[in-house]
């Protein structure tokens, strides 16, 4: 086998020099900050935490929207960086928009439940909403878990919300198309929650990440050539600090979790019980726009679809996303067309 000892040293000087520049744009730009967007904190309970995005001007849409994100993750996410603000575009599309926070949970926590998050946290949430602005009735957005639970919520308190949206969300866990929902059925959670009491973020992390593990080499690979390049290093940056802050689940919480929905599927089959009342689907009679990603690896398209069958909402829409699961917040195509017709179809039910 011949070798071009030419090109190859080319090659390897062309490497170093971009690896010397980007170490002189990272010792530039330091720390990155997530969350440009202004906002305030109006609420809180226990490490539960609510704020309120601030505006320049009168919303077009009065009723406030309420956005609940999965608790595996941080919410910042949403919010990124300026031009990448899922929360940003719904604010200039004229919605008055409030987020969750779940906080961060440690051994202290590990005996709560989701009764605990749905009926406490999230319907104190609402309640704090509704008497703030005056109102019978809030706009609700849920994404992936996040999304599941304000379902629930909405079957369970739907005099209270007057439409609801969900993006990528869980609710049809029957499927063996994706791999997280094979191993979910076999996993001893009574073991795991038993010994840890709360679940490491990182750990569920880890599950996630085998389900593509060429991702995490290949854009590695990419990384080289935009080294030099500061403004696409923050974007880089910004999205690792995201995706390596990873508060620990609640072990009751995560147990009740994977064994009635991951494992036995209750929700769509109508067994599903909170509080020691039976979720029925069929009382979410609010208007449902349901979002999903037709590239998702992580939420299977028939996983959120399936929902559309059960639901008791008449006025109900579906919404195909070019892309993937994380696409949907913080993609290009989020903030020009998803973020404007998500608002506008709130807007028209407000």
């Amino acid at each position: 086998m011949n070798f071009n000892t030419e090109a190859l040293t080319q090659e390897l000087v062309s490497t170093s020099e971009k690896i010397s520049r980007g170490y002189e744009v990272m010792s530039e730009i330091g720390d990155v900050q997530l969350g440009a967007t202004p906002k305030e904190l109006v609420w809180s309970s226990d490490k539960i935490k609510m704020y309120h995005y601030t505006r320049d001007s009168k919303p077009k849409c009065a009723t406030p929207v309420l956005v609940s994100f999965a608790m595996l993750n941080r919410h910042d996410v949403l919010d990124l960086q300026p031009d990448r603000s899922l929360m940003a575009k719904l604010i200039e599309e004229g919605l008055d928009v409030y987020i969750m926070d779940w906080g961060y949970h440690d051994r202290s926590d590990r005996y709560l439940t989701m009764e605990d998050y749905i009926d406490g946290y999230m319907n104190d949430a609402v309640d704090f909403l509704r008497k703030r602005h005056n109102t019978k009735k809030i706009h609700k957005m849920g994404i992936c878990q996040g999304g599941t639970f304000s379902m629930i919520y909405a079957s369970l308190y739907p005099e209270k919300l007057q439409s609801l949206t969900t993006y990528v969300a869980p609710y049809d866990f029957s499927t063996t198309k994706c791999m997280l929902y094979k191993w979910t059925k076999y996993i001893d959670v009574d073991a795991m929650v038993d010994t840890m009491g709360t679940i490491p973020g990182e750990m569920i992390d880890s599950a996630f990440g085998m389900l593509k593990p060429s991702m995490n080499v290949s854009k590695y690979f990419g990384l080289i050539d935009s080294l030099s390049d500061k403004p696409k290093m923050e974007n880089f940056l910004r999205m690792e600090k995201w995706k390596s802050d990873l508060p620990a689940i609640p072990g009751e919480m995560y147990r009740k979790y994977i064994k009635d929905l991951f494992r036995d599927n209750k929700l769509i089959k109508g067994e599903f019980e909170l509080g020691g009342r039976k979720v029925d689907l069929k009382n979410a009679t609010m208007p449902f726009l349901n979002v999903y990603a037709t590239e998702d690896n992580i939420i299977p398209n028939e996983s959120t679809l399936n929902i559309m069958n059960v639901i008791g909402s008449k006025d109900k829409k579906e919404y195909a996303f070019p892309g993937g699961h994380i696409g949907v917040f913080v993609g290009g195509k989020s903030q020009k067309e998803l973020a404007p017709a998500v608002a506008d179809w709130v807007i028209t039910r407000c």
